[in-house]
Formats: structure tokens, C-alpha cells, sequence
């Protein structure tokens, strides 16, 4: 099973994660729990999303990038739900071996991640707390999928990475095993 946490405080406002979403939300085996949807109040039903994740063979986090990082229901989500003694901490680590993917989409064309850009780092700078997240509760980190520009993009740049993200989640449902970026 593939689950999917969408985290968009407005998604009726963005195009990009409706075009990600609408490009997943009908394959089998997929779950889709927005967080912003399930959880207005930031009260989150800890069981129930731990429960979710066990069920899940690859966790995808959907969301975009607010101030280098997730959104605050994410974060959020994080703390309440990746626990000492269930996510990680002793014996226990309960999504360990579980395949993690990160979809994320930015405002700022891929220009904007350069020393000349206005961010003057490259994007690769702000991977290393969420892949750490993965990484301390031992899933496998899967190549990221990152959409730069979501308010610029073109329609056709967008479908291609809609399918891209079809095409990856599809690989890994028929494999069953990690999935790399497109043509790795």
C-alpha cells in the first residue's frame, strides 16, 4: 500500500499539488490522507495515522515548501505522530524498511536555488532535515521530486511531472522495491 500525507494549508490554491494528486489519487493500493482536510484544528488522531503508516509499504509526504521546510501541520504531524518507542527510540521502530518519498513543489523557479538566486543555496541545501526525518526512522529515502516554480510552470512542465510521479508510484506498486528518479 502506498499512502500518501498531503500537507497544503490551501489547497484549493494550488495547482501543482492538485495536478500531483489528481495524477495518483485513482491508482490501487493508494491512500491519500490530507492533513489540512482531516486535521483544521491541528488535533491530530495519532492512532489513526500510525496506524495508516503501518499499512504502508512506501510513505510519500505532498506538500509545499514553506520557509525551506514543511508546512506547520506537517511538522506538526511529525512530532505527534513519529514517536520515541513507536518511530524510533529502543527496538522499536515501526516504519523501518518502509520506502519514503519526498514530493514537494517550491514557489521559486530552479534559478532561484543558485548562488545568484534569491535563495543563494542550491535546493540540495534544504533536503537534508526531511531526509534526515526518513532516515532517523529507518525507511529507505527514495530520490525526491521536486517541483520548482509552481506558481510559473508551464501546464505541459506540470503533466510531466504529474506523470513522473504516476510513473514512479506505479513502478514501485508493481515492484514492490525501491524506485529511483526517471532513468536510474
Amino acid at each position: 500500500m502506498i499512502l500518501v500525507i498531503h500537507a497544503h494549508p490551501y489547497p484549493r490554491h494550488s495547482r501543482a499539488n492538485a495536478a500531483l494528486l489528481n495524477a495518483v489519487r485513482d491508482l490501487p493500493d493508494v491512500e491519500v490522507r490530507s492533513l489540512y482536510d482531516l486535521y483544521p484544528d491541528f488535533d491530530i488522531d495519532v492512532p489513526a495515522e500510525q496506524a495508516a503508516l503501518t499499512r504502508a509499504d512506501l510513505v510519500v509526504w505532498l506538500h509545499p515548501v514553506y520557509w525551506y521546510s514543511v508546512p506547520a501541520l506537517l511538522k506538526h504531524w511529525f512530532e505527534a505522530v513519529l514517536t520515541r518507542g513507536w518511530a524510533y527510540g529502543g527496538d522499536t521502530f515501526a516504519l523501518a524498511g518502509k520506502s519514503c518519498l519526498w514530493v514537494c513543489n517550491t514557489g521559486g523557479d530552479e534559478q532561484a536555488y543558485t548562488p545568484a538566486g534569491i535563495h543563494e543555496k542550491p535546493f540540495d541545501s534544504f533536503i537534508a532535515p526531511i531526509e534526515q526525518t526518513a532516515r532517523f526512522c529507518r525507511m529507505p529515502w527514495l530520490p525526491p521530486l521536486i517541483v520548482h516554480g509552481a506558481h510559473v510552470i508551464s501546464d505541459e512542465a506540470l503533466a510531466a511531472h504529474a506523470a513522473d510521479f504516476r510513473a514512479r508510484l506505479t513502478a514501485f506498486a508493481a515492484n514492490g522495491a525501491a524506485i529511483g528518479a526517471p532513468g536510474k
